[in-house]
């Protein structure tokens, strides 16, 4: 668990997130679409099943990559207890909770369309139903504990997807009552408010990339290695929020000056590497400069003292542009 943190490996578990959920709304509207009113001697019931047990085995695929990319990152830590019972993350409880609520709901309902031939038809049927639970509890936990969330492309997406799928159920269960106008506006509203509503008051700031201004609480362990007259000292720390931070500066120290030193500051998720010198160092700190990739320039400067227990220390670490 937690063996990388490759921005690949970031990326592809929230692009398989949002492609999994893409896949569920276009199934969960086809099935309302195909199973009701339009259904005909072009869509006949057995095409219809071989449609969402298709679908079905892509939204499947799709999850298990989501799961395993994220237990495999490191960005967001989640234990095997985190990713398979539900509210027990430290990351957005609630919302990722409903995630994983909807990706066993699914489990359950694979296996009761495998044992379907052996099961009544009308349990079957009842449970065939639970879809629209798992598509609710998908929409909401990538609503509300998507990274991305708030990108507007993404809004759109999610506007579009729930404003079909309202419309459909309004369609399928009520369109006698309602009327195909009304059903229609409830579309046209859901698809323009909720994007709105996201990149509005749902809004939420993304994990900070590359940072420019950091303050960050800073923890690590100082290493002493040498003799008097000379002396390598490495420091290895780690800064966790707003940005996770991974920091190593190595000393080469002589009487009253500095022999070598150097640098790295890795920021995570995207995996760049700052790379410098340290330019001063005191007892309990010290100050450095390091370049990224693209040439911008950071101006570290990090303190610390003793933790509790005496096996590493605690401070703080600023970064400036």
């Amino acid at each position: 668990m937690h063996v990388t943190s490759s921005p690949a490996i970031w990326y592809a578990a929230r692009a398989s997130g949002v492609a999994a959920y893409v896949v569920l709304s276009l199934v969960v509207s086809l099935g309302l679409t195909l199973g009701g009113k339009a259904q005909n001697r072009r869509w006949p019931r057995f095409s219809v099943e071989e449609i969402h047990r298709f679908g079905g085995l892509l939204v499947g695929s799709l999850i298990g990559v989501h799961v395993l990319t994220i237990a495999a990152d490191s960005f967001l830590p989640f234990s095997l207890t985190q990713l398979l019972v539900p509210f027990t993350s430290s990351y957005r409880p609630l919302w990722t909770g409903l995630g994983i609520a909807a990706a066993e709901l699914l489990v359950a309902l694979a296996i009761t369309n495998h044992y379907r031939r052996r099961l009544p038809y009308r349990f079957w049927r009842t449970a065939h139903y639970l879809n629209f639970a798992v598509w609710t509890l998908a929409s909401l936990h990538g609503l509300m504990s998507g990274t991305d969330r708030g990108a507007a492309w993404l809004a759109v997406l999610y506007g579009v997807s729930v404003a079909t799928v309202v419309m459909l159920l309004l369609w399928r269960f009520g369109g006698y009552v309602l009327g195909s106008r009304r059903v229609a506006t409830v579309g046209a509203v859901t698809v323009v408010a909720l994007p709105l509503l996201i990149v509005g008051p749902l809004r939420h700031s993304p994990p900070l990339w590359n940072a420019a201004h950091v303050d960050e609480t800073l923890t690590g362990s100082v290493i002493r290695n040498g003799t008097q007259l000379q002396q390598i000292v490495s420091f290895v720390g780690q800064g966790q929020r707003p940005q996770k931070l991974l920091v190593r500066a190595d000393l080469l120290v002589a009487p009253q000056k500095l022999e070598s030193t150097s640098l790295q500051l890795e920021y995570l998720p995207s995996g760049d590497v700052c790379r410098g010198s340290v330019t001063s160092v005191g007892g309990t700190g010290f100050d450095g400069t390091c370049r990224l990739r693209n040439g911008e320039r950071r101006t570290i400067d990090a303190s610390w003292v003793p933790n509790e227990q005496g096996a590493g220390v605690v401070g703080e670490i600023r970064l400036r542009g």
